[in-house]
């Protein structure tokens, strides 16, 4: 059943646990996150970028989300950068948006951020905007402090834009890391302290589950997680490759949606939401 994500998440704040939030591209990891979700009974938040085929993808959401009928599920769009195509995914069904205008100053983000809400907010959809801004690890040296979420604006941009979750940015990075990842815990506990909405972990991958265990303690509800789902898809790929005569397509492609539902699953035993599906 898809739900907003407001619903979800306050419902993982109160019980302090996380909600893994894996990035889906197709048919195909749409529905391996589905089993994933089906079979640890936990809800399921699905990313989905705002340059890929939002309405293709939607459609497969919304198919396997009447056959797993009773997960919990997000529809999020991720990253989303224009006011016109957070239109198109509620149009087509999105629960969820996630307007990003991090690289913005901070009145410009406010602004618009607030206009997105008020359009998704007199339709039943829930909104999630980045304050601070994550960037990228293969240049971890330089991003990781450049961005960092300042604890001291946080609750005024809540109070200013009406959010229903706030991404922060405490250390992690988009993608592999050029480096170690570092997390400022002491910062992640102060917003939790002031934040009055859920608090969302993007750049999951890589960031070692010492680290996003201890972040979830500490006040995340949602993790982002894509690139590590993407290279597990792809090992089992080429254990399968590696170990057949004569491959199949079809069998290739299962065998990539095996490896992609286990690591949605070893995140959702790390976050605490096995058996938390309402």
């Amino acid at each position: 059943m898809l739900v907003s994500m407001e619903k979800v998440l306050n419902k993982a704040a109160a019980q302090g646990y996380g909600v893994v939030a894996p990035n889906v591209y197709n048919a195909a990891t749409v529905e391996a996150a589905f089993q994933a979700a089906d079979e640890f009974q936990s809800p399921l938040i699905m990313d989905v970028y705002d340059e890929l085929d939002i309405e293709k993808i939607a459609d497969a959401v919304q198919f396997f989300s009447k056959r797993y009928a009773h997960i919990a599920t997000v529809l999020n769009l991720d990253h989303s950068k224009t006011y016109e195509v957070a239109v198109r995914a509620i149009r087509c069904g999105f629960t969820s948006i996630m307007a990003d205008r991090s690289s913005l100053a901070f009145e410009e983000n406010v602004r618009q951020v607030a206009e997105i809400v008020k359009m998704a907010h007199a339709v039943g959809v829930s909104v999630e905007a980045e304050l601070g801004h994550v960037g990228q690890g293969v240049q971890y040296a330089q991003d990781r402090d450049a961005g960092l979420t300042r604890v001291e604006e946080a609750q005024t941009y809540i109070e200013r834009t009406q959010v229903d979750a706030l991404a922060v940015a405490v250390g992690t990075a988009h993608g592999r890391y050029v480096g170690t990842p570092s997390l400022d815990f002491e910062r992640l506990a102060d917003l939790k302290k002031r934040c009055s909405v859920p608090l969302v972990l993007h750049g999951g991958s890589s960031s070692g589950d010492a680290n996003l265990k201890k972040a979830v303690e500490t006040g995340i509800s949602k993790v982002n997680i894509g690139t590590d789902l993407r290279t597990a898809g792809a090992a089992a790929v080429t254990e399968y490759l590696q170990g057949c005569e004569y491959p199949d397509y079809v069998k290739m492609i299962e065998a990539g949606q095996v490896g992609y539902k286990e690591m949605i699953q070893h995140y959702m035993t790390l976050f605490g939401s096995k058996g938390k599906n309402e």
